[in-house]
């Protein structure tokens, strides 16, 4: 943690902020005092949220919790802590701002989609058991469990809608589906942050309704496909 907030400091005086030591220690012990009185919903709802949100957006996911630890808006644990050293908020915003355009284009969206299927889901598990790093490693497991799941869960929902507003000439309904998924995932880490039994409650909700879609929306895509292939033999059998 000392060797975190030496960073910071530095960092801080790139910027011609100069703060002394004494008040960047009393700054991280009250941050790790802040941490230790996390309690056990309020660690699970950040790793399920972590894993959720990071299916949708990792980039935006590891660039906002890093600056709300950073801002003093969130303690982070332990595991989590390296998200608020320069080097990865700078890393994590500048890929969050192409995936923002990367996602508005249809189809590329679908493709950017296909490429981060490889890294969202790790990621998510990874993050997930940050929220109890070492020191509990029984609940780390456990939560990397549950966050690569939900984050695979989140993936596939986001896959499959998108590649049925992909089936519309229109370029609204991707735009739509973007700006939404936006929102949604800032308003999943702030719910998850500030009121962990309600967004307990909302996690639910959305993994039901996340089935429920997938499972309308592959009936619907196996359909487009199965037209597809009689339009295309058809096609052929004219030729």
């Amino acid at each position: 943690m000392d060797t975190l907030w030496l960073h910071i400091v530095q960092w801080l005086h790139t910027l011609g902020l100069h703060v002394d030591g004494g008040t960047a220690r009393a700054v991280g012990d009250a941050a790790a005092t802040a941490t230790a009185r996390l309690d056990m919903p309020s660690l699970l709802a950040l790793a399920a949220a972590l894993g959720w949100a990071s299916g949708f957006r990792l980039y935006a996911v590891v660039f906002l919790v890093g600056m709300m630890g950073l801002l003093g808006w969130m303690p982070l644990p332990p595991g989590l802590a390296m998200l608020q050293h320069p080097v990865v908020l700078m890393v994590s915003g500048f890929m969050l701002l192409v995936e923002f355009f990367a996602d508005k284009v249809p189809w590329l969206d679908s493709a950017w989609d296909a490429v981060h299927a490889f890294i969202r889901v790790p990621a998510g598990a990874a993050l997930a058991f940050g929220v109890f790093g070492a020191d509990n490693a029984t609940m780390a497991i456990a939560a990397g469990l549950l966050g690569g799941s939900l984050s695979a869960t989140a993936l596939a929902t986001k896959m499959t809608t998108r590649a049925a507003a992909n089936t519309s000439p229109e370029p609204f309904s991707n735009w739509g589906l973007s700006f939404f998924e936006d929102g949604l995932v800032v308003a999943v880490v702030w719910l998850a942050t500030q009121y962990p039994v309600a967004f307990g409650i909302a996690l639910v909700v959305m993994v039901i309704a996340s089935v429920l879609l997938l499972v309308v929306l592959f009936k619907f895509l196996h359909a487009v496909v199965r037209r597809l292939s009689s339009f295309f033999s058809g096609s052929a059998k004219v030729a």
